[in-house]
């Protein structure tokens, strides 16, 4: 049997054939655009919907499924021709007036999957209590009619790439790379963001699986490092042709909203590490300001950096959607997550890696440095130094969840490995800070039954240790 029609953090993720599929998706997609209108129907009076899609198996059709689903249902659409990154098609959804995008991605999962985004008119994620409209119309039995509307198809890369162009020294970038001063590497996973940098570059870079592969290679489309083993060996063999000069690795997700790096010397850096490098670019460099919103499972060197320059900070629970929220009703530098989405308040209220992407070179061009150098004069100028790591825990079931979230909400330990508990913070999961300021989180998949353990602490050793003892406490 299909699992019911749920949205997660940022849209409904299924296996296709079983969960995703071409009836559910047609059922689902009219009531989306139903409850956009409702919602952002007062911010234009046209009734026109994006629908785009990634490189996944069968997301063209799917898109057309939706497309011809929601025209139907009373609206027009702009279908795109082509694949392109999720943040395109935000940014078109406000480029255009239309009411909101539908996009065809499961972003990072692996290749058995495809999903469905939902971005409002405003160039973002929706909140939750969009998502919540739609599936009480599903539980109803809901259906939309109305006139038909007008299909059109477009291009989503040329608006898109217009609009960053505005935001970065392209320049000075490009000029870097032609005169051999920088090497740039791009993972892009067999994703959306294929191409992205050289149309914004205007020069060619070293891109790897740049072919569109629905099973991602045996794995999933998703910035971390037990997927990245041939980039690394490909960086490391250049270094050691080429000792001299600056080189850096960027790596997309499925559907390139999602971003981590590797440095010319081929070490891994995740956004807990690019972030802090971000905010003293675009504050000490580019002169901005602003707010820096960050989500609890952020690193500590966020904060710290921020203090540098007086930004205040605000946080959020994990997921995107939320940061989207607060940059819609403060001033914001920059909104980030541990899980590599970054977004801006110069831009749309999204997370953007090819954005994202063009600020670390702009960095690495301006500051002439390598960004592990960037990072470490952080590390020197805070006094902070850390290590960090994730681990999702898989649970025997939804009753094993349950009777561990109930353990947290009436027992919360008061002492983990070997430190005792000093505060919990509740917002989203349960965050334990230690006597030590290491902290701990625990968090539970709101749609599957695994756990998610993040740790930040003084050492990897002592990482590793507190993370060990949550897995024991989980089993």
């Amino acid at each position: 049997m299909s699992n019911p029609i749920k949205f997660g953090t940022d849209g409904w993720r299924g296996l296709i054939a079983a969960d995703f599929t071409f009836d559910r998706l047609t059922l689902v997609a009219p009531l989306a655009a139903h409850v956009l209108a409702n919602v952002y129907g007062s911010t234009t009076a046209k009734r026109l919907v994006i629908v785009g899609y990634d490189r996944r198996f069968l997301s063209e059709d799917f898109a057309l499924a939706t497309a011809e689903a929601v025209r139907a249902a009373g609206f027009d659409v702009l279908l795109s021709d082509g694949y392109a990154p999720t943040p395109a098609f935000s940014w078109a959804a406000k480029e255009h007036n239309a009411l909101g995008a539908l996009v065809i991605t499961a972003s990072h999962n692996p290749g058995s999957y495809s999903g469905l985004k939902i971005k409002g008119a405003f160039g973002g994620s929706v909140p939750p209590a969009v998502t919540q409209q739609v599936e009480a119309l599903l539980a109803e039995g809901k259906t939309v009619q109305g006139t038909p509307g007008k299909l059109q198809t477009f291009n989503p890369w040329e608006g898109y790439c217009k609009g960053l162009e505005t935001k970065v020294d392209i320049a000075a970038i490009r000029q870097a790379i032609q005169q051999g001063k920088l090497t740039v590497f791009a993972d892009v996973m067999h994703g959306a963001a294929a191409g992205g940098l050289e149309q914004l570059l205007k020069t060619p870079i070293r891109e790897l699986h740049s072919d569109r592969d629905p099973l991602f290679g045996g794995g999933a489309p998703e910035p971390l490092p037990r997927y990245l083993t041939s980039f690394f060996e490909h960086i490391r063999a250049y270094r050691q042709e080429n000792p001299a000069g600056l080189a850096v690795g960027l790596v997309f997700d499925g559907d390139s909203d999602r971003i981590a790096a590797v440095d010319g010397q081929a070490t891994f850096l995740s956004s807990q590490i690019l972030i802090p490098v971000l905010i003293e670019h675009l504050v000490a460099r580019r002169n901005f300001s602003g707010e820096l919103v960050k989500t609890i499972s952020g690193s500590d060197l966020m904060p710290k950096v921020a203090a540098l320059y007086n930004l205040p900070v605000f946080e959020t629970p994990v997921g995107y959607k939320y940061i989207a929220d607060r940059m819609l009703e403060s001033q914001v530098l920059l909104g980030g997550e541990e899980s590599g989405g970054i977004g801006y308040g110069n831009h749309i209220p999204e997370r953007d890696a090819l954005l994202s992407a063009l600020y670390v070179l702009e960095a690495i061009v301006h500051s002439g440095l390598d960004l592990s150098d960037l990072y470490r004069k952080l590390q020197e100028r805070t006094g902070f130094f850390s290590s960090y790591d994730r681990i999702d825990l898989p649970l025997a079931s939804m009753d094993v969840r349950a009777k561990l979230l109930n353990q947290l909400q009436t027992q919360p330990p008061t002492e983990i490995a070997g430190h005792r508990v000093i505060d919990c913070l509740s917002v989203d999961g349960y965050k334990f800070r230690l006597d030590d300021q290491s902290w701990l989180l625990i968090r539970f998949s709101g749609t599957e039954p695994v756990l998610r353990l993040y740790c930040e602490a003084a050492t990897l050793e002592q990482v590793h240790k507190t993370l060990a003892w949550a897995k024991d406490w989980a089993n």
